[in-house]
C-alpha cells in the first residue's frame, strides 16, 4: 500500500478520485484470475515502449491489470468488487472494466480506435455455478490488437434468469474531458470508443490517461400465472368446472397476471373452444390497468391469432370474460365434459388452463340384437329383433348346418383311393369299387445274362436281350479246390511215403513183442 500511496501523491488529484473510488477491491492475486490473450507483462517502474493495454502487474491503484473487468450488487459499495457474484432475481448489477494504455508517457504514443465491449450471457441457468460475461478492451494499433477479462455469475434462486443490458447505463470515469459521459449501447454489441478528450477512440499512453467504465445489468426472472375458470349464467363465483343442460349460456373468466420481474409487452390471448360450446359474439370484455371498469373488446379471442391485451409491468394483471352456449346436437349419448383452453403466448414463454362443463346428453333406447339362420343363404347372421321374419329367418341355428356325406372312392387316374364329397362323384373320375385300384403285378425268377444270377423282376420288365426265363443258363461247373496232377515225379514220392510208413508200423510191432 506505500506504493499505491506514493502514486497517489504523484498523480494529479482528479486521477487520486479515480483510483481510489476501486482500489481496494481489485487488489486481487493474479493466480486466481482469468484472463487473455498470453502476452508481454510489465511493471510501473518499467513500462512498455510500444502501445499495449492492461499489461502491468503491479499497479498500485488497481494491481494486475489483466484483471480489469468486476462485478457488485448496485446498492453494495465500491469495496465489493469481485470477479463472482450470486444472483437474486430483480435486482441490478454494476459491471467495471478498467482500461490503461500502457506505453511509456516520454514516447508520446497514443492508441487510436481504442474501444470496450462486454459479451453479457442472456440467460444464467438455474444452479450455475459460474456462467462467463467477457470484457474486452482493444485499439487497432495495440499489440495485442484485444485484451479479455471475465467475470462469472451463479444462480441458486431456482428458476432461470436473464441477464438484461440495462441501456443508457455506459459511463466512462477519465481525468480527461470525457469522465461522466455516456457511451453507446454498443459496448453490449459490438463495442464502444472510448477517449480522454473525446469519444474518438485517441488514448495516449500513461497513469493520467487511464480510466474505467462502468455499465449496469439487471437480472430479470420472466413469470406469469394464467387461470381459467367458468360459471353459470346468472350465479356467482368463479369454478374450473360446472354442470350445465343444452341450451344454458356459461361465462368464462381468463385472469393473466406477470408475475416476473420484468415488463412482458404485447401478451397475446387465445381461447379454443371444443365441440358442444358456441361462443356468443360481441361478449369479449378486458378489465385492466388501461380499461378499469372494462371494455367490450372483438372476437379475435377464439380466432386462430387471438388477442393482443398490451403490456404488463412485473405484479400488473389484466381479466378477460366472455359468454358461450352449451349446444349438444353434436355429442355422444351420455357424460360428456366439455374442456375449454384458454392459451397465453409471451417473449418469455407460453402457458395454458383450462375448465370445464359437464352435461348429460339422452341415448336412445337400446337395440336389442338376435343371432339368426338366414334361411336362403343358410349363414348365421345378426340382426334387431324387431326384423324377425320367420319366413326369411330361423331362431334354430342348427338349421343353418350343413350336413356334407364323405366317401371312399378310387381315382381312376393315379389309382389312389381317396375320400370325396358324395355330391363331387364323377363316374368318368372315381370309382365306388376300392378293388379298382389295387394292381397285382406279376413277379417271375429270370437269369440274368450279364451276372449270371438268378433274380426276380416284374413280368411287365422281362427283356430277352437282358435276362433268360430258362434259369440252366445260369448254371455252371463246380470248380474242384485243387486240380490233381499225374506226372511222374509225383507218383515217385508218393510210393516212397507209402513205403515209410509200412516201415514205421513194422518197427512199432518189434518192439512191443520185445517188451514183452
Amino acid at each position: 500500500m506505500g506504493k499505491l500511496r506514493a502514486l497517489i501523491r504523484r498523480s494529479p488529484k482528479r486521477f487520486v478520485a479515480v483510483v481510489t473510488m476501486v482500489a481496494v477491491a481489485i487488489v486481487v492475486p493474479a493466480t486466481l484470475l482469468a484472463w487473455g490473450p498470453d502476452r508481454q507483462t510489465f511493471t510501473t517502474a518499467h513500462p512498455a515502449d510500444y502501445i499495449t493495454f492492461n499489461s502491468i502487474t503491479d499497479n498500485p491503484a488497481h494491481g494486475d491489470e489483466r484483471n480489469f473487468m468486476q462485478v457488485r450488487e448496485a446498492t453494495a459499495s465500491n469495496t465489493t468488487y469481485a470477479d463472482s457474484i450470486s444472483l437474486n432475481a430483480g435486482k441490478e448489477y454494476v459491471v467495471y472494466m478498467y482500461y490503461h494504455n500502457n506505453a511509456a508517457a516520454n514516447l508520446n504514443l497514443v492508441a487510436t480506435g481504442t474501444y470496450a465491449k462486454t459479451e453479457i450471457p442472456a440467460v444464467v441457468p438455474n444452479g450455475s455455478n459460474g456462467t462467463k460475461a467477457v470484457g474486452y478492451i482493444g485499439a487497432s494499433n495495440a499489440k495485442p490488437t484485444q485484451v479479455w477479462d471475465d467475470i462469472s455469475f451463479k444462480n441458486n434462486t431456482g428458476a432461470d434468469i436473464a441477464l438484461r443490458f440495462v441501456p443508457g447505463s455506459a459511463t466512462i470515469h477519465s481525468l480527461g474531458s470525457v469522465n461522466g459521459k455516456t457511451m453507446a449501447d454498443s459496448i453490449a454489441t459490438t463495442g464502444a470508443p472510448l477517449g480522454y478528450n473525446a469519444l474518438d477512440g485517441k488514448v495516449p499512453g500513461c497513469n493520467e490517461y487511464a480510466g474505467y467504465v462502468t455499465f449496469r445489468v439487471k437480472a430479470d426472472q420472466p413469470d406469469f400465472t394464467v387461470a381459467k375458470t367458468v360459471r353459470v349464467a346468472g350465479t356467482s363465483g368463479w369454478n374450473e368446472s360446472v354442470a350445465a343442460k343444452d341450451g344454458d349460456t356459461v361465462e368464462y373468466q381468463i385472469a393473466y397476471k406477470n408475475t416476473g420481474t420484468t415488463k412482458q409487452n404485447d401478451v397475446i390471448v387465445q381461447d379454443k373452444l371444443p365441440n358442444g360450446i358456441d361462443y356468443v359474439p360481441g361478449s369479449t370484455y378486458l378489465l385492466n390497468s388501461t380499461y378499469p371498469n372494462g371494455e367490450k373488446m372483438s372476437d379475435k379471442l377464439v380466432s386462430s391469432t387471438g388477442m393482443n391485451i398490451g403490456n404488463y409491468s412485473p405484479g400488473a394483471a389484466g381479466y378477460l370474460k366472455f359468454s358461450a352456449k352449451v349446444n349438444i346436437d353434436d355429442l355422444e349419448c351420455g357424460e360428456n365434459t366439455l374442456k375449454n383452453v384458454a392459451f397465453v403466448y409471451t417473449a418469455n414463454g407460453n402457458k395454458h388452463d383450462g375448465a370445464n362443463v359437464t352435461t348429460k346428453t339422452e341415448c336412445p333406447p337400446e337395440v336389442k340384437k338376435i343371432k339368426v339362420c338366414d334361411l336362403e343363404t343358410k349363414e348365421i347372421v345378426t340382426i334387431n329383433e324387431e326384423d324377425f321374419d320367420s319366413s326369411k329367418y330361423s331362431k334354430n341355428l342348427a338349421d343353418c348346418d350343413e350336413v356334407v356325406k364323405k366317401i371312399k372312392v378310387c381315382d381312376l387316374k393315379t389309382k389312389q383311393i381317396v375320400t370325396i364329397n358324395e355330391e363331387d362323384f364323377d363316374s368318368s373320375k372315381y370309382s365306388k369299387n376300392l378293388a379298382d385300384c389295387d394292381e397285382v403285378v406279376k413277379k417271375i425268377k429270370v437269369c440274368e445274362l450279364k451276372t449270371k444270377e438268378i433274380v426276380t423282376i416284374n413280368e411287365a420288365d422281362f427283356d430277352s436281350s437282358k435276362y433268360s426265363k430258362d434259369l440252366s443258363d445260369c448254371d455252371t461247373p463246380e470248380t474242384p479246390p485243387e486240380l490233381p496232377t499225374t506226372g511222374i515225379a509225383e507218383n515217385v514220392v508218393a510210393v516212397i511215403g507209402l513205403g515209410a510208413l509200412i516201415a514205421s508200423i513194422a518197427y512199432y510191432i518189434a518192439s512191443r513183442r520185445a517188451l514183452v
